[in-house]
């Protein structure tokens, strides 16, 4: 598995980085097939370390964890923690999914950008109902199941996961709702 550990602001040292390595291996091979590689990011938001993780799995998946604790270590140790329980739970199904899938996960390439909120400090009215473009990124969006799309918004700790439905045209949007239930929009 490729590692990608970095700080942001802060030095990371080669045993955090070794004790990193270790405990991920562990903690993802025990429930996952062949991860392909992992993004671990340290940061401080005030007196608190801040560890998030991403791994991304050889079937196209992928599984983050964020956690905030004292110590780095620490931080880091609750983010794995979070990982592997998120791991554990999808475990069958993440083994039935490569299974099932004869082929990996097909990526379809699309635009993601970050739009400027329209607050007003004096609360006037905007000029325009253009929203202004703050950045944009390049992102995938995944062929999936409605099942794997849940599965993936609940690995990937999202509130929404946007997906192609197998078999079909369009954009299919799963998310969650704030009775704790999933909702899935397909469009006609």
């Amino acid at each position: 598995m490729r590692y990608q550990i970095s700080g942001k602001q802060i030095d990371i040292g080669e045993a955090l980085q070794t004790h990193v390595k270790t405990e991920l291996d562990i903690a993802v091979q025990k429930y996952a097939e062949r991860p392909t590689d992992a993004q671990v990011i340290f940061s401080k938001s005030g007196h608190e370390f801040v560890c998030e993780t991403t791994v991304h799995l050889s079937t196209g998946l992928t599984a983050s964890a964020k956690a905030h604790e004292n110590e780095i270590y620490a931080a880091f140790d609750s983010c794995s923690e979070k990982m592997e329980k998120q791991l554990r739970r999808y475990k069958r199904r993440l083994k039935d999914h490569h299974r099932e899938r004869a082929t990996p996960v097909e990526l379809l390439g699309a635009s993601s950008y970050i739009l400027a909120s329209e607050k007003d400090a004096e609360g006037e009215e905007p000029e325009t109902l253009q929203p202004m473009i703050i950045a944009e990124m390049q992102t995938k969006i995944a062929t999936l199941s409605v099942g794997e799309a849940v599965m993936q918004m609940e690995l990937s700790g999202a509130p929404v996961q946007v997906f192609r439905q197998e078999g079909k045209d369009g954009v299919n949007v799963v998310y969650r709702r704030e009775d704790g239930n999933i909702g899935w929009i397909d469009p006609a």
